[in-house]
């Protein structure tokens, strides 16, 4: 694991499963636009989740890359759940900035709602095609830049997959912090 304070926020990047985290406030799903079950992350989400959450979800759906919104937790051990469509790489332009999006947007919801902790995935990485260290650059160098307009998030994590995966995100996180 690894972990930095930028203006008084923890960002941390681990590796494991974005539906156990149950000490943040607040996790994220890497949705698709219909914010329906779906593969990866986000049938993760809602298979750990329950019915209740789709259902939730449907009044909520579509939503555009870069945009985020935020449902109840359900079954999950989280009070929330943000919801990310982020942007299919080649297909959605300008992709870094709609990625840069989901993350300032999942954020804005965060403070909204009085989130103290919440975990991303990486987001558009699989399906979506998003090469992971230029994704893991956006992400987390969003989160630096929002840091100064946080009151509410003071700790952020990065959930990832698999130890090549988070051994990016913390090279990256050390480049920024260092």
């Amino acid at each position: 694991m690894e972990r930095k304070t930028v203006r008084g926020i923890s960002i941390e990047c681990v590796t494991g499963d974005i539906v156990h985290q149950s000490d943040m406030d607040a996790i994220v799903n890497a949705a698709n636009a219909q914010l329906r079950i779906g593969g990866g992350v986000a049938g993760a989400i809602h298979r750990a989740a329950g019915p209740g959450l789709e259902a939730e979800c449907q009044a909520l759906a579509p939503i555009a890359p870069g945009e985020a919104v935020i449902t109840a937790g359900h079954n999950l051990p989280n009070r929330f759940i943000v919801h990310c469509l982020g942007p299919v790489y080649g297909r959605d332009e300008p992709s870094a900035e709609l990625l840069a999006a989901c993350y300032r947007n999942a954020l804005r919801l965060a403070e909204e709602a009085g989130i103290r902790a919440i975990a991303f995935p990486a987001i558009s990485t699989g399906a979506f095609g998003f090469p992971m260290q230029a994704a893991a650059r956006v992400a987390l160098q969003t989160v630096a830049d929002e840091a100064p307009r946080l009151h509410s998030v003071r700790h952020v994590r990065f959930v990832l997959h698999d130890a090549a995966d988070q051994a990016v995100h913390a090279r990256i996180l050390e480049e920024l912090v260092a």
